[in-house]
């Protein structure tokens, strides 16, 4: 990969890591720039193809996995999310700091690529309020919400590991 040195912002869903991520885009928007995940969930209200995901069918994405064509991905409650070498390329190639925003399943991935991005972990001030941001956000069923909390734990726990 040429071009600049990518950031990988890491944490559980709800931590916050998109409202920082916005506001970094934003303020810094010739700088940065935005590596655009896959995912095979459905989109949610309001989320743009091609913007907030590349929403793919399973088969198309497991296609260009088998291919060689992720640097990393994951399965998070039946949908595949993952981060495309193209997509880091086409933030590269306009000569931005490329983000990506991933789970820790896609931080264990990338640091066996030569990727080399500098790692950023975010943290939720505390798991009640992380619960009531993933309540207030009305995409979860109760089921899928608790799954989420779960990985959060998970998650928050592998992120003091050495490492990570």
């Amino acid at each position: 990969m040429q071009g600049p040195r990518p950031v990988v912002l890491s944490g559980p869903s709800g931590a916050g890591k998109s409202t920082l991520l916005k506001k970094l885009l934003k303020d810094y928007e010739n700088i940065f720039g935005f590596s655009v995940s896959h995912t095979t969930r459905q989109p949610r209200p309001g989320e743009i193809n091609g913007k907030d995901y590349h929403f793919v069918t399973r088969e198309e994405m497991q296609k260009e996995i088998d291919a060689g064509e992720f640097i990393e991905h994951a399965e998070f409650s039946g949908n595949m999310y993952g981060t495309s070498k193209g997509a880091v390329q086409a933030v590269q190639a306009q000569n931005q700091i490329c983000v990506l925003d991933i789970d820790i399943q896609g931080v264990k991935n990338i640091k066996k690529t030569d990727l080399n991005p500098i790692y950023i972990s975010v943290q939720p001030p505390s798991m009640d309020i992380l619960e009531k941001r993933l309540r207030d956000r009305k995409t979860e069923t109760e089921e899928s919400l608790l799954k989420r909390l779960t990985a959060a734990c998970v998650d928050l726990e592998l992120s003091k590991c050495r490492g990570l």
